[in-house]
């Protein structure tokens, strides 16, 4: 689904205000749908920018979205003392209802489209009008071109990306993207780091980025890290985040915990890169000479604490690497200038040619690009001709680019699961980098969650459907980057990132259990002895020091790790195994599949989209798990009254665990039923009925009796054959 224009241009507004030196800035937006809708919003955006930019650094406003700003409830003339500060804030609120009217209309003319196609103003037709089949677009917006704001100070440059796309070639989605981003920016601007948003999330502290650089230029180990990934926010979600959107345990336990060893893993936005580093590169190794400690040694040497041993073939290729870089670096910078003013080049060695196609295999046929990959602290040459930039830009986001190259395989994002985010950090870190987790007080980032039911059950499917692609694929982490850079510790968390979904097996065994125990009135297993139920309880009360250890430590209340609990079964018992089935049939079979959700109901409430009832297929597993526990509940209760007190004692421990299953799910019951005045009466009338049949037809699955030989249901599990 494309994001409303309003909200990115709202991200883009927050990006083009951040407090950050205006001339080291420069965003670049991806319209993987070469919509003109995405291309008039930009434009409309660009000129409000010249309002808001200086108004909030005036100010010193935050958030610096206008949509998020202008919707606080609080006192907002709090800590500003500036006379104008009441007049400005009227008159800018006034310009950003005109600009939303602006952009209202454009999504509303969007909606209908014309027989022949849009056309641009001057009456060509517009270059996107076929999705599949167009050329590359670039335009700036902002930038070195002459255009100020109100103040008549510079702003960030502001450019428009749209990737060509042939029928035909394959776009690898979002990966493919961000890496004709990484090229288009290298182009242009060449800046050494890199923040990666999505277009739904905007910056809410507008210092973020001076916080990621305390990292990345850290004198004594910055130089070997590779991100720094701030966690996700949200807004919107209702208070008692019914379906765990925040993550809380995720964000605020695992991460941090992970930033203990090698850092944390990528999760997609809000963070910040080091180029060099999405290049594919080694992270820097120092070696210590004998004798001298770090104290005594200049800043760089420290970073011996933190390296990992490579093996030879990773030395001998650095030094190799060495031998070639120098006359690689003035090869290449010489082909720079030749598109920049026709300086003509000296014939090189034999040795150079060959490093030159090397990194024309790894990178393309760019020698612009290729340059640009050896500048470590980024940059373009100040006389360098603008139409010759845009033209190579141009030219590193064709669809045939990346042919017979190392894109997507050992350079940018990887490719080969739709959770790309995972296998692009995990490259990073065997490559012996190390990233960090930076949570400022003031949230960095913000953004929009799916907050009903059938949405986030999908968005889990696609997150699981991910670890199940690299799970089935060579770079699983189980067997892949051994001899690298990556910890033990670190790999053991990457595989916990991708086995994650098959434990969706033995979960909905785990379910299903307490209502076979209810129906037949057995237990599966036999009594265990005092010693087993000692080991058990030993190892449940070691699981609960460990959580509530977990929960002190991070900070998270008890009613957050709850719903994580709650929605881990119910995304288990669902979503992943959804995604398992899914991704067995995509990766050995090459079938894809996928699931359509249709809206069955809408509401105008400030939590309206929460009670939105969506049909999916996801949701039949769940309600078949509750379905059968009530019936166990109400067949096992209705036994014990018609057997006498007698059999209470027995009963008691199968309703516990049938009930432990039913509060689990009780998120989705409540979810699947919305509003009491909205409840679905259909699937609430069919759920009483078929109980009420069942119970009444004193319906018992018995498996524990045979025909022949002895009766199981005395025994159990230690009959002798």
């Amino acid at each position: 689904m494309k994001e409303p224009p309003l909200i990115t241009a709202n991200t883009v507004l927050s990006i083009l205000a951040v407090d950050y030196p205006v001339d080291k800035v420069a965003c670049y937006v991806s319209d993987d749908g070469a919509a003109m809708l995405t291309f008039e919003a930009l434009s409309e955006t660009s000129e409000f920018a010249r309002k808001w930019v200086p108004f909030c650094k005036k100010f010193n406003i935050e958030p610096r979205a206008p949509e998020w700003y202008f919707s606080l409830k609080m006192d907002y003339l709090k800590n500003k003392v500036h006379p104008a500060f009441v007049r400005e804030r009227r008159a800018m609120k006034r310009e950003y209802e005109e600009f939303k009217v602006k952009i209202n209309g454009l999504v509303s003319t969007a909606q209908k489209v014309p027989e022949d196609g849009w056309t641009m103003q001057d009456g060509t037709p517009w270059p996107g009008n076929n999705v599949r089949d167009h050329p590359g677009m670039i335009q700036v917006f902002l930038g070195h071109n002459g255009i100020r704001d109100v103040e008549g100070n510079e702003l960030p440059r502001l450019v428009y990306v749209s990737r060509e796309k042939r029928p035909g070639f394959e776009h690898h989605k979002k990966a493919g993207a961000m890496n004709a981003l990484i090229r288009v920016s290298a182009v242009l601007s060449n800046a050494p780091y890199l923040l990666n948003v999505d277009c739904d999330h905007y910056i809410n502290n507008s210092k973020a980025l001076r916080e990621a650089m305390c990292f990345m230029m850290d004198p004594t180990s910055g130089k070997k890290v590779c991100y720094v990934q701030f966690p996700q926010r949200f807004d919107g979600i209702d208070r008692h985040d019914r379906y765990s959107n925040r993550n809380v345990v995720f964000f605020d336990i695992n991460m941090k915990g992970l930033d203990g060893i090698q850092g944390p893993i990528y999760v997609g936005t809000g963070c910040v890169f080091r180029r060099q580093a999405l290049y594919g590169f080694d992270a820097p190794v120092t070696k210590k000479p004998p004798g001298k400690t770090c104290n005594c040694l200049p800043k760089w040497c420290c970073f011996l604490c933190c390296c990992s041993r490579k093996n030879k073939k990773t030395k001998q290729r650095k030094e190799k690497q060495k031998k070639f870089k120098p006359r690689e670096a003035s090869k290449q910078i010489h082909a720079l200038e030749n598109i920049e003013g026709g300086i003509t080049e000296s014939n090189t060695q034999k040795s150079s040619d060959t490093s030159e196609m090397k990194m024309e295999k790894k990178f393309g046929q760019s020698p612009v690009f290729v340059a640009s990959t050896l500048l470590e602290n980024g940059g373009v040459p100040q006389n360098a001709n603008p139409a010759s930039l845009l033209s190579e830009a141009i030219q590193v986001i064709s669809c045939g680019y990346e042919d017979k190259t190392e894109w997507g395989k050992e350079v940018g994002w990887i490719y080969g699961s739709v959770t790309e985010d995972i296998l692009t950090g995990f490259k990073m870190h065997c490559h012996g980098w190390r990233s960090v987790y930076c949570i400022p007080k003031r949230p960095a980032f913000k953004g929009s969650a799916p907050i009903n039911l059938s949405d986030r059950l999908h968005q889990v499917l696609r997150w699981a459907l991910g670890s199940v692609e690299i799970f089935l694929s060579r770079h699983c982490p189980i067997w892949y980057g051994y001899g690298g850079g990556l910890k033990w510790l670190e790999r053991f968390s990457y595989i916990n990132s991708v086995v994650y979904p098959w434990t969706s097996i033995p979960l909905i065994v785990y379910c299903t259990l307490p209502a076979i125990c209810l129906l037949t009135g057995q237990f599966i297993v036999p009594e265990i002895s005092n010693y087993a139920s000692l080991v058990f309880m030993l190892l449940f009360i070691s699981i609960a020091v460990t959580g509530i250890l977990e929960m002190q430590w991070g900070g998270v209340g008890i009613d957050d790790w709850w719903r994580n609990e709650q929605f881990w079964v119910i995304g288990g018992v669902s979503s992943h195994l959804f995604a398992l089935f899914q991704g067995l049939l995509k990766v050995l079979a090459g079938v894809n599949t996928s699931f359509t959700v249709t809206s069955k109901a809408a509401d105008d409430g400030e939590f309206s989209e929460l009670y939105i009832v969506k049909w999916t297929t996801l949701l039949i597993p769940p309600t078949t798990l509750l379905i059968i526990n009530i019936i166990g509940v109400v067949v096992g209760i209705s036994d014990a009254i018609n057997n006498g007190y007698d059999s209470w004692g027995p009963l008691f421990g199968r309703l516990f665990f049938a009930f432990w299953v039913i509060i689990h799910l009780y998120p989705f019951l409540k979810g699947l039923l919305g509003k009491q005045d909205r409840m679905p009466t259909i699937i609430l009338v069919w759920s009483i009925l078929l109980a009420s049949i069942l119970t009444l037809m004193w319906v018992r699955i018995n498996p524990f009796v045979s025909k022949d030989g002895p009766v199981l249901e005395l025994c159990g599990l230690n009959c002798d054959d």
